[in-house]
């Protein structure tokens, strides 16, 4: 339903952008929010946005380097990532949550993408 692209190896400094597409289950009302895992860490939330867009939220860390976006007629979610630090790296996930505002707890969504990779070399 929800599926995650764009991950990969860079160097610090980059940018990537990642990439979630979502299939017809997925109303476009919902709000989507980006998360990331780093090994044997626990699931961090990373973006949030609004089903119209309005609204964006990013964790203290990201602010001001990783913009979150939707393309409501592809039912996709961007999350553009600027400056990349090596602590930047970890498994990236897209999420969708039935409520239309964006939160911030992964508890809050209801559907999940399957991860993208990205390894962020100093």
């Amino acid at each position: 339903q929800l599926q995650a692209s764009g991950g990969g190896l860079i160097q610090a400094g980059d940018s990537l952008r990642l990439a979630c597409s979502a299939s017809e289950e997925i109303d476009t009302k919902y709000a989507m929010g980006w998360f990331r895992q780093a090994p044997g860490k626990e699931r961090r939330y990373v973006a949030a946005i609004s089903w119209t867009g309005s609204l964006k939220y990013y964790a203290d860390d990201v602010k001001g380097r990783f913009t979150i976006s939707r393309d409501i007629a592809k039912n996709t979610v961007y999350l553009q990532m600027n400056s990349l630090k090596p602590e930047d790296a970890a498994t990236y996930y897209c999420a969708a949550d039935r409520n239309q505002i964006p939160r911030s707890p992964a508890e809050e969504y209801d559907y999940w993408g399957q991860g993208t990779q990205v390894t962020v070399s100093s």
